[in-house]
């Protein structure tokens, strides 16, 4: 290739005046201070606060970097940048954040329907929060696609979907709207995270949440009237339950004070009873002393017992035998 010098002539400069030594000395300056500058260039990059970076030489793992300016090998080194932030999927309708807009109820019902372990329909919706673990090289190299950033979730969304429909379909319809969701969510995180395991791709499940179990909207009416007797029952076992804490206490001190009379009045006539077993035994071994005066005494004790309770006595002789009786002064009745 020949130079041409017809614009240095046109300027009035010589091909003999061009300094054709200087040239060939700064050129490969040039040269050599563009190639440092583009080395100094590429030998520094920076990891953002939610990343980190792994860094190949030669095509090989060689570090994982964390944020800040960090320094490489130019043309030997290749940095991988791997975000490690908390990220949030809505199943089952995919990657996004919230529910789909633009959709029919219908359509959105359609996907959301599992069936329950009664071969009953409910609508379940979850929210999966996840994240990369502290040693990315897993996910990079085995669920990280430049040509598809989504790939990642999509794999999250098939395997929840398909441990969500296992679980719901192991437990009855009123276990999935009432108290099995807890016992659900934590089942679901955890064989979740058992398959990622297995599939060593880096991927940790952060959190997950039930965010709506319901029944078909064609049955709901018939759920929400289920819901307000169980609702009514449970208050009128909570009100029995409030009587009965109420009326237990009173009842238990009702018995134990009748318990304490009835043991005190049992005490008292065993007291009695043994007194009266003594008396009789003392009287007993008089009468087999002295039969006749003990009788005798008895009879006596006993005359004046029966005596003593009449207010008004008439004692008449026993000699008046076929004589006339005295008259009695039955308007001021008789002397005792």
């Amino acid at each position: 290739m020949e130079f041409d010098f017809r614009g240095f002539q046109e300027r009035g400069v010589r091909r003999e005046d061009i300094p054709w030594d200087r040239i060939l000395i700064v050129t490969p300056l040039v040269i050599l201070l563009v190639m440092a500058l583009y080395l100094v260039v590429r030998s520094a990059y920076t990891v953002g606060p939610d990343e980190k970076a792994v860094v190949l030489r030669f095509g090989k793992f060689h570090k994982i970097v964390g944020p800040g300016l960090q320094f490489c090998i130019p043309v030997v080194d290749a940095v991988e940048h791997v975000s490690v932030r908390e990220r949030r999927l809505r199943l089952p309708f995919g990657i996004g954040q919230d529910r789909p807009t633009g959709r029919s109820e219908e359509s959105l019902q359609e996907e959301t329907l599992m069936l329950t372990g009664g071969l009953n329909a409910a609508r379940v919706e979850w929210t999966i929060q996840w994240n990369v673990t502290d040693d990315p090289r897993q996910f990079l190299f085995r669920f990280h696609r430049q040509d598809d950033p989504e790939y990642p979730q999509e794999i999250l969304k098939t395997v929840s979907q398909s441990v969500m429909n296992r679980l719901i379909g192991d437990y009855s319809i009123d276990e999935v709207l009432t108290v099995g969701r807890e016992e659900i969510k934590n089942k679901a995180s955890q064989q979740i995270q058992e398959i990622l395991a297995e599939y060593d791709c880096g991927v940790e499940i952060v959190d997950l949440q039930m965010q709506q179990v319901n029944p078909p909207i064609s049955v709901q009416p018939a759920f929400d009237a289920v819901n307000i007797s169980i609702q009514h029952k449970d208050e009128l076992v909570n009100e029995a339950n409030e009587q009965r804490f109420e009326l237990l206490p009173r009842a238990r001190a009702e018995r134990n004070k009748l318990i304490r009379e009835a043991e005190g009045y049992a005490d008292r006539r065993r007291a009695e009873t043994d007194g009266e077993i003594k008396a009789l035994r003392a009287t007993y071994g008089e009468y087999k002393e002295a039969p006749a005066e003990t009788r005798q005494r008895l009879y006596l004790e006993a005359m004046e017992e029966i005596f003593g309770a009449v207010e008004s006595k008439v004692i008449i002789d026993a000699d008046l035998e076929g004589k006339m009786l005295p008259i009695l002064p039955l308007e001021q009745g008789a002397k005792p």
